[in-house]
């Protein structure tokens, strides 16, 4: 009875209390940050200010912008070239159905650490590694392409239908074999996607990486800042925002011919 009479979409008592602590401690982490409504408000005063600033756009660099633009898609290509090379083989290691205990705590070990530091702040570690450049940013985000690949691809493997592994097995057939036949082919659009969107996230986050000197675009994005040459950032911002858009784009047509 007490069910027929309950309103539909009614929150439990524990999701009410969790909304109500998350309130209030909300509210406790806004006055321990200084924030204000009048410090807001004025912060809406200077960011008009710097967006007027920025117009008209400066189109007279182009040199420097194709440079760094260049860099940055090169930089996202190899780094995720490099980090699916890497990622695949940790992924089957991680795969707790198809590896031992011990092999696919290690690997997922190894995923972990790869995914616990922003590219940035490996970013910083491999510019004092290797110096300033786009080596530097290659290294960087093939290490967060190994975390995230490594992650969902030993997933997606664990998660495939065992029907067809044993069918394959059942022929004699060496492990090798098993995987290409009984394993990809379960889990390869999937690939797909996750290969499209870990290459757009390179692309973005290239421009961050160049901040700290491993080379594109962001590089001159941080100088013309320096500068107050904010009429050539928005020429940047809005270049960058061209390419992620094309290469949203592509990914989508790429997902659309692999069925993904």
């Amino acid at each position: 009875m007490d069910a027929l009479n309950a309103r539909p979409f009614q929150a439990s008592r524990a999701s009410r209390t969790a909304l109500a602590v998350l309130a209030v401690y909300a509210l406790y982490a806004l006055s321990q940050l200084d924030f204000s409504a009048e410090r807001f408000a004025e912060g809406l005063g200077h960011g008009a200010r710097l967006i007027g600033k920025m117009f008209p756009p400066d189109m007279g660099k182009w040199d420097i912008l194709l440079k760094g633009i260049v860099e940055s898609v090169q930089i996202a290509v190899l780094a995720t070239a490099l980090g699916i090379a890497i990622a695949l083989p940790i992924g089957f290691l991680g795969a707790r159905n198809l590896m031992p205990g011990w092999i696919s705590w290690v690997a997922r070990m190894l995923v972990a650490v790869c995914r616990s530091l922003h590219p940035v702040i490996v970013a910083i570690v491999f510019v004092k590694a290797v110096g300033f450049g786009a080596l530097a940013g290659v290294l960087a985000l093939a290490v967060a392409t190994i975390g995230f690949i490594g992650k969902l691809f030993s997933e997606a493997i664990e998660e495939i239908s065992p029907k067809q592994v044993e069918a394959v097995r059942a022929t004699g057939a060496s492990f090798m074999n098993v995987v290409a036949f009984g394993v990809l082919p379960q889990v390869f659009s999937r690939f797909v996607g996750f290969v499209t969107y870990q290459l757009d996230s390179n692309l973005r986050n290239s421009t961050m990486v160049g901040i700290v000197g491993a080379g594109g675009i962001g590089g001159a994005l941080f100088s013309a800042f320096q500068r107050f040459d904010y009429d050539f950032v928005f020429t940047i911002l809005a270049t960058i925002v061209a390419i992620i858009v094309l290469a949203e784009m592509g990914s989508n047509a790429l997902r659309k011919f692999f069925n993904v």
